[in-house]
């Protein structure tokens, strides 16, 4: 059953379609397109969740576009919103 979506193909984040469980097997739908990703923890409906492995200080992509950067080490499955993403919107450029 479709549970996440995946907005753009180099995107390193899908947006969960409903409140999933940790453990649930994410499910993007079509041509039997299911992740060998687990949620490694609860992620409330509309949230995001690792596909991929993200470093510390390089982007969260979403969107095919950086919606910020990693403040920590992201595991795939793992939530990402406020407590691991920072914003870099307004930030000033060198």
């Amino acid at each position: 059953m479709v549970n996440a979506l995946r907005i753009h193909p180099d995107d390193n984040v899908v947006m969960a379609l409903s409140d999933l469980p940790a453990g649930t097997v994410l499910d993007l739908g079509g041509d039997g397109d299911v992740l060998n990703v687990r949620t490694l923890e609860s992620i409330p409906f509309g949230h995001k969740v690792a596909i991929r492995p993200i470093q510390r200080e390089t982007p969260v992509i979403k969107y095919g576009a950086s919606i910020g950067l990693a403040s920590d080490d992201i595991t795939p499955g793992q939530h990402v919103h406020v407590h691991n993403l920072r914003s870099v919107r307004g930030a000033a450029t060198s």
